[in-house]
């Protein structure tokens, strides 16, 4: 072949590996880059309108986990204020769930709990608050969310009192993709548009 011939086949070479560069580019720009920090483990816990729960119900959907107890006159009612705001962001989307555990479930029961969860205008289609024995939802917290040291499993159940800001944002496959401060707005803002990112991908 002449000069002329592979100069025009190298030039149609590299547009070509110039375009499959750019598409491959493009397609990642769709990928969900969060992390996978942990993966939630088996939990089966008492929903506010009396509705047992298990890892099963949540399978296929992104959810926002919290801890909190209905007497916390701290931090918990600033948290769940900000949670609400995602929670009505977010209430119309199907595939979307928040779960707000007890960390006082021998005050907390299912009444109690409802009492709360109606004063926060909460739809128990898309808002969970959840009771059951203390030992499984401290476990769930250290040892699936990621929201509490879990050597501190190690003292006597009786002797714990759990008390996080934190929140734990959870992928459709069950894993452990953020933790952001509840009470920290560019922390919340981040899980807002990390939430975006979830929803898209599921």
């Amino acid at each position: 072949m002449s000069k002329k011939t592979w100069f025009y086949l190298g030039f149609f070479v590299i547009l070509l590996a110039i375009f499959y560069a750019v598409m491959i580019s493009l397609a990642g720009l769709g990928k969900v880059s969060l992390p996978i920090l942990n993966t939630v483990h088996p939990f089966h816990f008492t929903r506010q309108d009396g509705q047992e729960i298990s890892e099963s119900h949540v399978s296929g959907k992104v959810y926002v986990a919290e801890y909190f107890f209905t007497t916390c006159k701290g931090i918990c009612p600033r948290m769940n204020n900000n949670v609400k705001k995602i929670y009505e962001e977010w209430k119309g989307q199907k595939g979307f769930l928040i779960l707000s555990h007890t960390v006082d479930p021998e005050t907390d029961s299912v009444p109690r709990l409802r009492h709360y969860a109606d004063s926060l205008g909460a739809d128990p289609a898309v808002w969970w608050f959840l009771t059951g024995s203390k030992e499984d939802l401290y476990k769930s917290a250290r040892e699936s969310y990621l929201l509490d040291d879990p050597q501190n499993s190690s003292k006597n159940i009786k002797e714990q009192f759990l008390h996080t800001q934190f929140l734990a944002l959870v992928d459709d496959h069950g894993q452990v993709r953020g933790i952001y401060d509840g009470l920290k707005q560019e922390e919340l803002d981040q899980l807002r548009k990390d939430i975006r990112i979830l929803m898209k991908g599921s």
